[in-house]
């Protein structure tokens, strides 16, 4: 179960800033000011160090970081 949950965390920042690009790259809705792509970079600025930190917690706990 916790393999699944790192292989996510590990996979989803790239996938969320390379993969979905194409389908994020569009102008409207703007959100907080912002086009909607833009935003969508900003979010995954934010949203890595926790993926981040979420495989620190996870590899801690299996004793890995020694």
């Amino acid at each position: 179960m916790k393999n699944g949950i790192l292989t996510i965390l590990v996979l989803l920042p790239f996938v969320a800033q390379l993969a979905l690009l194409p389908f994020v790259n569009k102008i409207g809705p703007i959100v907080f000011g912002l086009p909607f792509f833009h935003f969508w970079l900003f979010l995954w600025i934010i949203l890595t160090p926790l993926c981040t930190y979420g495989i620190y917690q996870l590899q801690k706990s299996k004793g890995g970081l020694e």
